[in-house]
């Protein structure tokens, strides 16, 4: 990218390029309720993945059905990250961004009381709404607390909240839910969000829009070999591990025989595993994309297919859920850097692309690995997922180089 880029990007978005390295702890603790939102909105969006099986049971419906709360909120999603920068032209972004977790306050609290499915995915759209369109503001609004030369400093902060709470969400809500039910371990998701609002309101200064923005200059985009290739990429490999990442504890209780315990045990490997997965995907990346790419759809292809294989054995099952969640861990760092490698002179739009490429992923996988659960049993899913994973290795393979 070069300079005359930078600075073009760095007007657009109301960024200070010249803005000092050294942090004021007011600037620290801006980005610090963003990095809580995060958390928040991502222990929210993964909790469904510990609480299927005693959700489905309470609404009367089946596991695969249930799976469905994460299509209502990646489906929404899915347009909101397309429509959320043009529709809120010049509205002040921090009342935006109050906004949204109010939003998500309100959703997760309609999920944990809805008396029936479909009020449970009307909760679960709204969030799907706070969710994308927080993403696709995030490196805009970072950029402008902390300055250009340090917005990838200030992000690594803010995607920590994804982290602890790709550990957190997914176990701690299966305990939650065995403890005191599903519905509790819902309503506290309300808790982290409400916590992350007053945050905002108190740390973030005031951010009035700097420019408004065109859905056309999005679409644009799509004509690019780059960017379709980059789009098929994370279709593939987000639709193959949701598919499947969804439905681990009936695969854990049904096939490998693990009791609530167990199985919170291996899903809090998967988060760990996700964090080291993080950390090596970015150093990875940074050496060679195509090698990154090819090395974490192949990680995930192996560890689902392996699940297939020999997943009835206990140590195999805790070993091979570990190494899914490393290669998941690579997947959110090297999927929108494949991507970004085509669009170095309007990372904003493609990171539209991006946020609505792993919503209707997310939809689709949701779609297609509750139909598979339901009408071919428990492994089903996870052969989808290793399907998938090897096409996006074979795309990666075939990409042209940069």
């Amino acid at each position: 990218m070069t300079d005359t880029t930078l600075q073009l990007e760095d007007a657009a978005i109301g960024v200070d390029a010249d803005a000092p390295a050294a942090w004021s702890a007011t600037t620290w603790f801006a980005v610090i309720s963003l990095a809580a939102t995060s958390f928040a909105l991502v222990s929210a969006e993964f909790l469904p993945a510990g609480l299927l099986t005693p959700m489905a049971r309470d609404l009367g419906i089946s596991e695969g059905t249930a799976g469905q709360v994460v299509t209502a909120t990646a489906s929404v999603g899915a347009v909101t990250a397309m429509l959320s920068n043009v529709l809120i032209g010049r509205l002040n972004r921090k009342t935006v961004l109050v906004g949204l977790m109010a939003l998500a306050v309100a959703s997760n609290i309609l999920a944990a009381l809805a008396p029936n499915f479909w009020l449970l995915l009307l909760g679960r759209a709204g969030l799907g709404i706070a969710l994308s369109a927080f993403w696709a503001l995030s490196v805009a609004v970072v950029a402008r607390l902390v300055g250009a030369s340090a917005t990838g400093r200030g992000m690594a902060i803010v995607t920590l909240g994804v982290s602890l709470a790709t550990i957190a969400a997914p176990s701690m809500g299966a305990l939650i839910s065995d403890w005191l039910g599903w519905r509790s371990a819902m309503a506290m998701t309300a808790g982290l969000a409400l916590l992350a609002m007053l945050l905002q309101l108190l740390s973030l200064p005031s951010l009035p829009a700097t420019a408004s923005n065109s859905l056309a200059d999005v679409l644009r985009l799509t004509r690019r070999r780059g960017i379709q290739l980059g789009m098929l990429a994370i279709l593939l490999l987000m639709t193959g591990h949701f598919a499947g990442s969804v439905y681990v504890r009936p695969f854990l209780e049904h096939v490998t025989l693990l009791a609530t315990g167990p199985i919170a045990l291996a899903l809090l490997g998967f988060g760990i595993a996700a964090v080291i997965g993080n950390i090596a995907g970015g150093r990875m990346a940074d050496a060679n994309i195509h090698v990154a790419l090819v090395v974490t759809a192949a990680l995930m292809a192996f560890a689902a297919l392996s699940l297939v294989l020999w997943g009835v054995h206990i140590g195999v099952a805790f070993g091979f859920v570990t190494l899914w969640g490393f290669a998941f861990g690579m997947a959110p760092v090297v999927l929108p850097t494949n991507l970004s490698r085509a669009a170095p002179d309007a990372l904003e739009a493609a990171g539209s692309l991006m946020v609505a490429s792993f919503q209707v992923a997310i939809t689709v996988g949701a779609v297609v690995g509750g139909y598979v659960v339901d009408t071919y049993g428990p492994t089903a899913p996870l052969t989808v997922t290793a399907i998938l994973a090897a096409s996006t290795a074979v795309l990666a393979l075939l990409q042209p180089r940069n």
